[in-house]
């Protein structure tokens, strides 16, 4: 119970950062659009330099040990993830324009957001570098499976974009340093920690001025929809559940625990930037975010408690 109350003061730290954000955006001191600012800030220029910095270390072959099993971990808790929403989006009885959307919002977690602030916390340098492996392929998949499954037949995505994309292009070249026997310079690497630090605080400020955004009616419109329900219960319980087995393969329990946790994100707000531009129901996806962040505060806890209680 010691750790689980740790975590949820670290939790609380965290999420009181978002209850900032949307103070601030509530009272207007964060003017319409600063989501947007804030996000392009956080994708192109201070996470890239977070991994960058996290992955600045000398090589040690365990390292592409754990690696191998971050990859399996996470091509698992992918596997698991696009089979559960396809199988439930196909029975849902939903308007076209919101079945993409549920199946986004049960596959799709703000790994990019709350992973990597979550992982810091509980591990600090190295939790970032595991996270950067864990979503590699998760970043692949959210910027070609994403946008098919809820655009459809209206979407579509460039390579170039895919292999330009920010976190994919720092965690290739992070890696290729990390085999080679060089290091970056002492300042190029205090300047990755200087730029990448501000990545967790500026992370839940954006969670929070999108929830300022939501209109409550839409709130309460969707709230009582069976599906936001089991879309959020899948996303935050369903599928990382499923990875706990692995504890008995995993010499190195650490690796469970950055899986667990980081396939536990709530539903990723990149589904509602999605549906708005391809034709989907941003509204539902907006929503069905809002509240699986806000209650994935009690479920992060509840699993690094479970995991704890295993003996990770």
């Amino acid at each position: 119970m010691g750790a689980m109350a740790s975590l949820f003061e670290e939790m609380i730290m965290l999420y009181g950062i978002a209850v900032i954000g949307y103070i601030a955006r509530k009272a207007r001191v964060l003017p319409d659009g600063s989501d947007y600012v804030l996000t392009q800030l956080v994708l192109y220029v201070t996470l890239p330099a977070l991994i960058l910095y996290s992955m600045d270390f000398p090589y040690e072959a365990r390292y592409l040990h754990d690696f191998s099993w971050l990859l399996l971990l996470s091509i698992t808790a992918i596997i698991i993830a696009c089979l559960f929403g396809y199988l439930l989006r196909k029975n849902a009885k939903l308007p076209d324009e919101q079945k993409g959307v549920y199946e986004g919002l049960i596959v799709f977690g703000n790994q990019g957001f709350i992973g990597y602030a979550i992982v810091y916390l509980l591990l600090g340098d190295i939790g970032i570098l595991y996270t950067a492996v864990f979503n590699f392929l998760y970043i692949v998949l959210i910027w070609t499976y994403g946008i098919y499954v809820v655009g459809k037949s209206n979407a579509s995505f460039t390579w170039k974009w895919l292999v330009f994309n920010p976190g994919v292009m720092a965690t290739v070249i992070g890696f290729i340093l990390f085999l080679l026997p060089y290091q970056w310079p002492q300042s190029i690497h205090n300047l990755f920690e200087t730029v990448g630090l501000p990545t967790v605080p500026l992370s839940m400020l954006i969670i929070g001025i999108l929830l300022a955004n939501l209109n409550k009616k839409e709130v309460w419109n969707y709230f009582c929809s069976p599906y936001l329900w089991s879309s959020v219960f899948m996303r935050l319980i369903g599928i990382p559940i499923c990875l706990v087995p692995f504890i008995v393969l995993l010499d190195n329990k650490i690796l469970l625990l950055v899986a667990v946790l980081v396939a536990a994100t709530p539903s990723a707000p990149t589904i509602a930037l999605y549906a708005r531009k391809y034709g989907g129901d941003p509204y539902f996806a907006s929503v069905g975010s809002a509240i699986s962040t806000v209650l994935s505060m009690f479920t992060l806890t509840f699993l690094y408690g479970l995991l704890k209680w295993l003996g990770v």
